[in-house]
């Protein structure tokens, strides 16, 4: 078990695909420690936003939810191992 993990998500069309992304992290949800989102918020929303995880589990978890997250269009997915 690795709790040094961090994955920062970005994505490019956050109104669009919010609810793939959404199912992706429910589905893994189990190693999720922290989730912080961040996007632009002035009077509208911004269509793009930046997701911070902080990841409790194995290699082969965060390996696969990288691989989820990244199979989304608009998405991508890079972790950092401290």
């Amino acid at each position: 078990m690795n709790c040094r993990t961090i994955m920062a998500v970005v994505i490019s069309k956050r109104i669009a695909e919010a609810v793939k992304m959404q199912q992706v992290l429910t589905k893994h949800g189990c190693i999720i420690k922290l989730r912080v989102g961040l996007h632009e918020a002035g009077n509208v929303c911004a269509d793009d936003g930046l997701v911070l995880l902080h990841l409790c589990g194995t290699k082969r978890e965060a390996a696969a939810l990288k691989a989820d997250l990244n199979k989304i269009k608009g998405v991508k997915a890079k972790t950092l191992t401290i």
